[in-house]
């Protein structure tokens, strides 16, 4: 799909546990602004449904497990977030919902900008209009 992507840390795993580093530039392609989390969904709950115009995004479930549902107006996919070491890159004006969060899931997202309440698109067909004509 156009504009999303897993990505894959490294992961160093030894009697002590797993490292997965992830450097901005480098694992990550932009430059980090901004980071934040969601914990405590209950598993019936659907979070998301929105898109950005210009801001790019990598999902990452530090614990449990999560479905993300990605569409452009042509194609829709959902990837399960259950490994810490793989990332779900999701770049600009692609629609994402989050659900089917396992309990005590944990969910990191690396922002390549501040937040910015112009950049979203937050109605389903307002989004379908404005994408329509990149895609």
């Amino acid at each position: 799909m156009f504009n999303v992507s897993l990505l894959k840390f490294k992961e160093y795993v030894d009697k002590y546990g797993h490292l997965s580093p992830i450097e901005s530039g480098y694992d990550i392609p932009f430059k980090i602004k901004r980071v934040y989390y969601i914990t405590k969904v209950d598993k019936d709950i659907t979070r998301g449904y929105h898109s950005h115009r210009k801001l790019h995004q990598v999902l990452v479930c530090l614990n449990g497990s999560v479905k993300i549902r990605v569409k452009t107006p042509n194609e829709e996919e959902i990837y399960d977030l259950n490994d810490s070491s793989v990332g779900l890159y999701i770049g600009p004006m692609i629609w994402r919902e989050m659900f089917d969060f396992t309990e005590g899931a944990v969910l990191l997202v690396l922002a390549s900008d501040y937040y910015d309440e112009e950049d979203y698109i937050r109605n389903y067909d307002f989004y379908l209009a404005e994408a329509g004509k990149r895609f």
